[in-house]
């Protein structure tokens, strides 16, 4: 019987993983299956531009179908595990639960926001780690504008005209950038609105913002989003919200209908029920060779595998794009070895560079040791991420797009849910209420 694979997660580490293991000739007789709640790989980096509509949703995603011929799809989420049955239990998109088994099980679920403890933060907040948060952001920053404009008391008006990022990581700091870059083009059709201005304020629990690059930088990206009179407060944090109002740790209050919280990352629910073993932040510890610890035949990649990171003795890895896809080449490779009884190869890769685009055709880069900032940093965070996209295909539609936002600048509409279809309403003597069907998932949704 053929060896079966079963890589659960559709990211960056799982995609990558599959893909390789189809290019590998001696995996002819292996049957991969991977398992994803979307039938796409969501390109994440470039959800800030999603958000301020210089890019279109369809262009940051990769369908699966179309780039892994020879891997079988599942679409639906993991609920649970039993490694010592070597089997996975996956609700389909259908709400049909259903069981896999494996001989190789990869790990590559990802993760979501990480949130805190603080009042009204579930209820009130943003992420930006999905398609549908970066198209209701941008749609909630348009009905913000819209509701302004009418009001007649500017106390009022304040409110909606507030904006404030809680988080100043790459997420945070391109996320605030792109939005506040859309609202100030936006902000010219609503002369009510263009008269009163608008206040963005950036929330900072450590000392600087993006203290994942060199101090200089992050003075720079600093000045430039003060100049753009964006407020920026570090070391504080956030202590309460409220639908009209974010309150600080230095006791300030901000007038504000839109609260985005991008402050860091935890590993996705379903890893806790899988009986594997984690570490203190939920992750699956791995040895170098991106194995889990005591459970022969199982590997984990990406966000919620603690990987030993080869530059930082006693860290693991950083939830990156760039150590995802290599992890996921590797564990290809790893487990294709295994079933040749070849030697494992350590995971050995080193953080190449960085980049953070801050809006205004700048940005901050390290490539290979050297420090860029302003428009050659800019053009090489797009071509970074213009390569990094797989497909020709793909990548023609993101340089359409951003040409395109170039010449004509971002399109301030409001479209919606795109996808989700508006219920017909019932006919005198129907009872039956209408509903959207269930396969549609709020990613898809959007």
């Amino acid at each position: 019987m053929a060896t079966r694979i079963l890589i659960l997660g559709g990211g960056f580490g799982g995609f990558y993983a599959a893909r390789e293991l189809e290019r590998i000739a001696t995996m002819n007789s292996a049957q991969v299956t991977l398992v994803s709640d979307a039938n796409f790989m969501l390109y994440t980096p470039l959800l800030p531009g999603v958000a301020g509509a210089t890019l279109d949703p369809r262009h940051v995603v990769v369908p699966l179908r179309s780039q892994l011929r020879r891997t079988a799809l599942v679409i639906g989420r993991v609920t649970g595990g039993d490694p010592d049955r070597r089997a996975i239990e996956v609700r389909r998109s259908d709400g049909e639960a259903v069981e896999l088994g494996y001989d190789h099980l990869l790990v590559a679920l990802g993760s979501v926001s990480r949130t805190l403890p603080i009042p009204g933060l579930a209820k009130h907040a943003i992420g930006l780690k999905t398609l549908s948060d970066s198209t209701a952001l941008r749609n909630k920053v348009l009905d913000c504008l819209d509701i302004a404009e009418s009001l007649d008391d500017p106390v009022q008006r304040r409110e909606y005209l507030g904006f404030v990022f809680v988080g100043a990581g790459y997420a945070g700091l391109e996320g605030l950038a792109e939005l506040q870059d859309f609202a100030a083009q936006a902000i010219e059709l609503y002369p009510r609105c263009r008269a009163q201005g608008m206040r963005w304020v950036l929330v900072e629990t450590r000392e600087r913002i993006v203290p994942e690059v060199p101090p200089s930088l992050s003075a720079f990206a600093a000045r430039e989003l003060r100049a753009r009179s964006i407020e920026i407060h570090t070391s504080t944090t956030l202590t309460s919200v409220t639908e009209r109002e974010a309150t600080l740790s230095s006791g300030e209050r901000v007038p504000a209908r839109t609260l985005v919280w991008t402050a860091g990352v935890q590993p996705s629910p379903a890893v806790g029920s899988l009986g594997l073993p984690l570490d203190d932040g939920g992750r699956i510890p791995t040895d170098r060779e991106l194995r889990v610890l005591e459970r022969p035949g199982v590997w984990a990649v990406g966000d919620c595998a603690a990987v030993p990171d080869p530059a930082r003795s006693r860290h693991a890895c950083p939830p990156t794009a760039q150590h995802a896809i290599r992890q996921g080449r590797l564990a290809a490779r790893n487990i294709a070895a295994s079933l040749e009884e070849r030697p494992a190869r350590p995971f050995r890769y080193r953080t190449a560079g960085v980049v953070a685009e801050l809006g205004h055709n700048k940005a901050v880069a390290i490539t290979l040791g050297v420090r860029w900032r302003g428009l050659p940093a800019w053009l090489i965070a797009r071509t970074y991420h213009l390569l990094l996209m797989p497909g020709m295909g793909r990548r023609l539609r993101l340089l359409a797009d951003w040409n395109v936002a170039l010449l004509f600048g971002r399109d301030a509409s409001s479209p919606g849910r795109l996808g989700s279809p508006t219920p017909l309403q019932p006919a005198d003597g129907d009872e039956t209420a209408p509903s959207v069907p269930r396969y549609l998932s709020a990613d898809r949704a959007a």
